[in-house]
């Protein structure tokens, strides 16, 4: 978290985790059904914290602008504002009763509330800074593994298409495979049954270690140099 934290940011930080963690354990039946009213009750406590932040934060945004309304009303659609607004709605319908998919979307967009914390850690700002400053490489790595990914699936299609072809008969089928060897997590639900395709299928696993490693790597020297500034920039 940034230094100087102050105690009413920490307070929000501890309750955006612990609203985060009640998020998780409400999608657990047995816990949920054991507990409806701490669950209920906890977060009624949650999306009123929420809601009085959110109104403190409105009105104090643009409390010594020329134009206070104005302010507040670009501040509203911000994506910072949208965030905080996610975190509040969510939370009052469940109080208020919703049909089971909704509730269950309401859940969903209630675990958001995590990235709330960007605003309150360094990590956040360093992430952005590195993805902003390593753009470039990073839309070029992804540019070389779409590419790659049509060619392998291309080339199965070709080479066990006739063999498998309820696996390979298509590239978009081809496509699925080429995905999981790619990125290197291998399912093993679609593998191919010619030597020939196994030799591809070596190749692409090892073509996929280096593009999941490169923008680990610029990300890791992204990361560095803006450590390092930020070292500098505080020292100064």
């Amino acid at each position: 978290m940034k230094a100087g934290l102050s105690r009413i940011d920490t307070a929000i930080c501890v309750l955006i985790v612990a609203s985060v963690l009640v998020a998780v354990l409400e999608t657990e039946p047995t816990i949920f059904d054991a507990h409806k009213g701490l669950f209920r009750a906890a977060e009624l406590v949650f999306a009123t914290a929420f809601l009085i932040e959110y109104v403190v934060r409105f009105w104090s945004v643009g409390a010594r602008a020329p134009s206070p309304w104005r302010v507040r009303a670009r501040w509203v659609v911000s994506p910072p504002a949208l965030i905080d607004l996610a975190a509040i709605v969510p939370g009052l319908m469940f109080l208020g009763g919703t049909p089971a998919f909704g509730l269950r979307l309401f859940r969903i967009v209630r675990i958001l509330r995590i990235a709330r914390l960007g605003r309150f850690t360094r990590a956040f700002g360093f992430l952005s800074e590195a993805i902003r400053s390593r753009q470039y490489e990073l839309y070029l790595t992804f540019i070389a593994a779409l590419i790659f990914l049509l060619l392998a699936a291309t080339v199965m299609y070709l080479v066990e298409g006739r063999v498998q072809p309820s696996r390979f008969g298509s590239i978009p089928r081809a496509l699925w495979w080429a995905t999981v060897t790619l990125t290197t997590i291998g399912y093993g639900d679609v593998t191919p049954a010619t030597t020939l395709g196994r030799a591809v299928a070596g190749v692409t696993a090892f073509v996929g270690i280096g593009l999941v490693a490169a923008p680990t790597g610029i990300l890791a020297a992204a990361f560095s140099e803006a450590a390092h500034r930020q070292r500098n920039g505080s020292e100064n």
